[in-house]
């Protein structure tokens, strides 16, 4: 398999050499229906798809329960998800209030496995001329890097207006809820 990219010539008016350029986006599927994944699951597992689907509804009720309370969520084989907030620091006890938080946010870290398997999957760019005729392809030939947002200190955060607090539980069980930027578990 590979990730499809478009890259379609465009003018691009912004930034400090405004001209004709190739700007990449995705090449969009259309989204995979929730009863094809479970019947998928089913064929690979040999448990019925009724049976995947109860089990993934109760897992999404715990997961959503779980999070709400603040902790870091295992999803077997993705990663682990919890929940965070933006929001801007300030010196003094007395100015600390919800006004603070500018969004809330959902909080995924994918596992060694998920970003092996990213970094081992090609890129094939379409490139397009404006009229969305395609003019070549191009399959990549890189080293796969992929980003990693974790640093070595989870309590330390080099962004001062993304306090989502807590780090990544990497050997497994429960991380704790996350209390002031503190993990206490």
């Amino acid at each position: 398999m590979a990730i499809k990219v478009i890259a379609q010539r465009r003018e691009v008016k912004l930034g400090k050499n405004p001209g004709k350029k190739f700007v990449m986006r995705p090449d969009l599927y259309i989204p995979i229906q929730e009863k094809k994944v479970f019947a998928e699951a089913a064929t690979h597992s040999g448990i019925s798809a009724g049976v995947i689907k109860a089990a993934w509804d109760a897992a999404g009720e715990v997961i959503r329960t779980w999070a709400t309370e603040g902790h870091s969520i295992p999803l077997p084989g993705l990663g682990t998800m919890r929940f965070g907030v933006r929001s801007k620091a300030v010196a003094d006890l007395e100015d600390v209030k919800t006004s603070l938080i500018s969004v809330r946010r959902i909080i995924f870290t994918p596992n060694v496995d998920l970003k092996d398997e990213l970094k081992n999957t090609s890129i094939q760019i379409t490139c397009l001329d404006e009229d969305g005729n395609v003019l070549k392809r191009v399959t990549s030939d890189d080293s796969g890097d992929v980003e990693d947002d974790s640093n070595d200190n989870p309590n330390l955060n080099p962004n001062p207006n993304d306090n989502t607090g807590g780090g990544e539980n990497q050997g497994g069980g429960d991380s704790g809820s996350i209390v002031d930027g503190v993990d206490e578990g």
